[in-house]
Parts: C-alpha cells; sequence; structure tokens
C-alpha cells in the first residue's frame, strides 16, 4: 500500500550558488558520506541538487511535518548506481508513525533541472 508518494526539483545553478553563499549550508543538509563521493572527491552541484530534491519528496511524502531533521534521510547510491533511501531520528519516527515499510527514489538531472521522486510504501 502506498503511504505517500512526493516529487521535487530544485534548479542546479541556483542551488550550487545558494551552497557557495552559505558554506554551512551543506552541512545542515548532507551527512558526510553525502557530500562525497567514494573516492573522496565532492560531489558535483547537480548531484546534490538531486539528493536536496529527494529531501524535500521525502518531507512530502510524509506529509510535509515540521520538525524533520535533513540529515536524518541521507541517500546513497549502490553500485549499479541505483539510489537508496535511509532514514533515522525524526524521519524515522514519522515514518513509523504512518506504517512506511519501503523507500523508493528516483534521482534525475539533466537540462539545469534537478528531480527526485519518493515513494513511501506500507
Amino acid at each position: 500500500m502506498i503511504v505517500g508518494v512526493g516529487i521535487d526539483v530544485a534548479e542546479i545553478d541556483r542551488f550550487a550558488a545558494a551552497l557557495d553563499r552559505t558554506p554551512q549550508l551543506a552541512e545542515r543538509l548532507f551527512v558526510p558520506a553525502e557530500l562525497h563521493l567514494p573516492g573522496g572527491e565532492r560531489r558535483g552541484p547537480a548531484s546534490l541538487a538531486a539528493r536536496f530534491a529527494a529531501k524535500e519528496a521525502l518531507a512530502k511524502a510524509l506529509g510535509a511535518p515540521k520538525g524533520l531533521r535533513w540529515t536524518d534521510a541521507e541517500i546513497t547510491t549502490e553500485d549499479s548506481g541505483r539510489p537508496v533511501l535511509h532514514v533515522r531520528g525524526t524521519v524515522a519516527a514519522r515514518a513509523t508513525a504512518l506504517g512506511v515499510r519501503h523507500w523508493h527514489v528516483s534521482l534525475s538531472h539533466d537540462a539545469g533541472v534537478a528531480s527526485a521522486v519518493v515513494i513511501a510504501e506500507a
């Protein structure tokens, strides 16, 4: 059973400019593993914008409650390239309250826009 669906888009250049303008923003939005590729190189703005869009989509799938912490949701990538959503803390508590047991997430970026869809399933 689908509990919620969320979708969001982020303009990549605008998001990159916000990160440049406010360096501490990245640490408020992402856990360290999201900021860097496995080899230690920092992820590009398109990848970060897509991950931010996924966190926004996640909030929408959960009904956009107040009090969710951005860093309580983490997007990792399997070796195959498939994105995977991991939740803890405030996000896990809301998901549990709604009966969410499985997540589906899709990320994309093209033509200057990053997008994400999140499906919360019981």
